[in-house]
């Protein structure tokens, strides 16, 4: 990989503060943005899948990527010539609550590149114990790991932003865990995945030095962070500062609008697990909504108190931007300031909320009708258990002309048929009269509108139970729907009829399955 080699780049390691403390054992790091540490050898790698965009993206040759030192490298066998590995130090919010120093307790950084004009940090997930493991290994197993490489390029298809994954493989150890936390422990097989972004940042790096009082340090991170990731803001200042946290509001609020469109649940919104670069990352136990349910969260561990629900998403972006805020007060040092900021997220959040909502049902002109169509929708959908991506796309081929046809064109979402009772059969047939009368108003005809409408509601996401398939293939040895559903999932807003049947309502069979609608935060 000698051009690949010749694109290193680590900015990281070389402008921000390092923990002086080399040996790997568990410890608080102080004064220090990162730790270096070397990947765990690990005792049979083997690559299972990678992506032959980010390859590209990163400047590895086909050839290269086949080769023994790639599989080395991106497994954690070998650490590049010139390079050092490290782990990041942050803490954060953990469902509401503060954690303290967390870090990077299974993730590895290998490397910083520039490569046409872009920069990329490489990070290995399950690569082994780093200072932030706590009491856990470091490590991966192939269930977890088939979510992320799958997931994190699904979402950038879709057009939301999000970390990417360039490889995926298994390291022939076998790895303890207790898939539900209920003191049953299984072996299952170790995996590592190669994931990348800009920056792996996240609102808990900059939370954990304001909670030590390090404002030196605090600073050094903020002005890094602008220098590389904001430098159209300027020059370090207090504006400059506050000119960042409304940036990374911006950001934070479009990605969950986002997220909401095309109904991701990210299970976990800690603050640790939030981009300052507003990028999905972390994918843990995500899942898509099924049925539509603003009250759903894919998470075990949060089925109680349901805090990161489907309809919560964009109140914990404010809640996390809170936290963001009160840390990056010892830079700024105006409140009202960073209040009127968190005031626009949430009067901006009405209105994208509402924009977006108008595009997923087709309508380009506002009306002041539409917010009450909106949510009468929304009360009807909650009637029943309606799959939200087989009805947003089916009701593209609505026709204005055809109001009476809306239910038998979405019929086909219904989880239950016997559930559309007479009465609830009526909500429908009242709710498409109005949206007909709506649509004279647009001036698209059926056929432009549907276009437009195909292009923000997905044909194809990746449901739970896809990825629990592929997984189940992939512990055989068996990696052919691994990428299968990485080629469907490149274009999930076409119609791709050689893949049909991938378009269809969560079985019956995964409906309390673990992995299908059971996960935990080891999935």
């Amino acid at each position: 990989m000698k051009t690949f080699k010749s694109h290193i780049n680590e900015i990281f390691t070389s402008e921000l503060p390092a923990d002086p403390i080399i040996e790997n054992n568990r410890r608080q790091v102080e004064e220090a943005c990162f730790s270096f540490v070397t990947p765990q050898q690990t005792k049979k790698p083997e690559l299972i899948h990678v992506s032959p965009e980010m390859l590209k993206q990163l400047g590895i040759t086909e050839a290269e990527s086949q080769s023994e030192e790639f599989l080395k490298v991106f497994t954690g066998n070998q650490v590049l010539q010139g390079t050092k590995p490290y782990a990041m130090c942050y803490g954060g919010h953990q469902f509401g609550n503060w954690a303290g120093q967390l870090g990077d307790g299974r993730a590895i950084n290998l490397t910083e590149i520039e490569y046409k004009k872009q920069h990329w940090a490489l990070q290995l997930k399950g690569a082994g114990p780093t200072p932030y493991s706590r009491t856990a290994d470091g490590l991966a197993v192939l269930r977890s790991s088939v979510r992320e490489y799958l997931c994190s390029e699904a979402m950038f298809h879709l057009g939301v932003p999000t970390t990417r994954a360039l490889s995926l493989a298994v390291t022939g150890d076998q790895v303890l865990r207790d898939v539900m936390y209920n003191g049953n422990p299984e072996y299952e097989k170790g995996a590592v995945v190669c994931r990348v972004a800009p920056s792996f940042l996240r609102f808990g790096s900059f939370e954990i030095f304001a909670a030590r009082e390090d404002v030196k340090t605090l600073r050094t991170l903020t002005d890094y962070t602008i220098k590389h990731f904001y430098p159209e803001l300027g020059p370090p200042s207090k504006n400059t500062h506050l000119a960042f946290f409304k940036a990374v509001s911006e950001r934070t609020l479009k990605l969950i609008i986002d997220w909401q469109r095309v109904g991701f649940v990210h299970g976990v919104m800690n603050t640790d697990n939030l981009s300052i670069l507003g990028l999905t990352i972390d994918y843990g136990p995500y899942g898509w909504l099924e049925g539509f349910d603003f009250g759903w969260t894919p998470n075990t561990t949060d089925r109680q108190h349901k805090r990161y629900r489907y309809g919560n998403q964009p109140n914990i972006g404010l809640w996390n931007l809170y936290q963001l805020a009160n840390a990056l007060f010892p830079l700024i040092e105006d409140v009202e300031s960073l209040q009127a900021v968190l005031d626009d997220y949430k009067t901006n959040f009405e209105s994208q909320s509402l924009q977006m909502m108008r595009s997923k049902l087709g309508l380009f002109e506002a009306d002041e009708s539409d917010l009450q169509l909106i949510q009468d929708l929304e009360d009807a959908l909650h009637s029943a258990e309606i799959d939200m991506t087989l009805f947003f796309r089916n009701l593209s081929k609505f026709e204005k002309g055809k109001p009476s046809n809306g239910l038998q064109l979405i019929n086909e979402a219904f989880y239950n048929s016997a559930a559309i009772t007479s009465e609830l059969e009526a909500v429908w047939k009242r709710w498409f009269k109005r949206y007909a009368e709506r649509l004279q108003k647009e001036s698209e005809s059926d056929v432009e509108r549907a276009l437009k409408m195909n292009r923000v509601n997905p044909k194809y996401v990746l449901r739970n139970y896809m990825a629990q398939l592929a997984i189940d293939d992939a512990e055989q040895g068996d990696y052919a729907l691994v990428d299968e559903l990485f080629n469907l999932l490149k274009n999930p807003y076409d119609e791709q009829p050689e893949y049909q049947k991938w378009f269809a309502k969560r079985p019956e069979w995964a409906r309390n399955k673990v992995g299908c609608s059971m996960l935990s935060c080891s999935s």
